[in-house]
C-alpha cells in the first residue's frame, strides 16, 4: 500500500498493512499515524512509560502498489469464469 494523503504521504515508497478494518473502512499502516500512549505501571511493565504506536487511518487514503511498474495504481475489476479478479489499470498485471 502507499499513503496518499496525510501528514505521512509519500508515493514513492510501498508500506506494509498490518491490519484492516472493513466495519470502519479503516486500516493500520507500519510507521504511518503515530500516536503518544502512556502507559500506566503494571506486572509486565513496573515502570510504565510512554509508547508511540500506529492509530488506523482512513482507507480512502491508501492506494495499492503496482510491483510491475513500480507505482501506486488504481484497480479495476474483471469477470472471469470463476468470478470477478482485480487487474492494475497501469500495468495490466493481475494483482493477487
Amino acid at each position: 500500500m502507499v499513503v496518499i494523503a496525510g501528514d505521512d504521504k509519500d508515493r514513492s515508497q510501498p508500506r506494509k498493512v498490518l491490519s484492516v478494518i472493513p466495519a470502519k473502512g479503516r486500516v493500520l499502516v507500519e510507521g504511518v499515524n503515530l500516536v503518544t500512549k502512556h502507559l500506566k505501571p503494571n506486572a509486565q511493565n513496573p515502570q510504565g512509560g510512554i509508547v508511540k504506536e500506529e492509530a488506523p487511518i482512513h482507507i480512502s487514503n491508501v492506494m495499492l502498489w503496482d510491483a510491475k511498474s513500480k507505482a501506486p495504481a488504481r484497480i479495476k475489476r474483471d469477470r472471469t469464469d470463476s468470478g470477478f479478479t482485480r487487474v492494475s489499470k497501469k500495468s495490466g498485471e493481475a494483482i493477487k
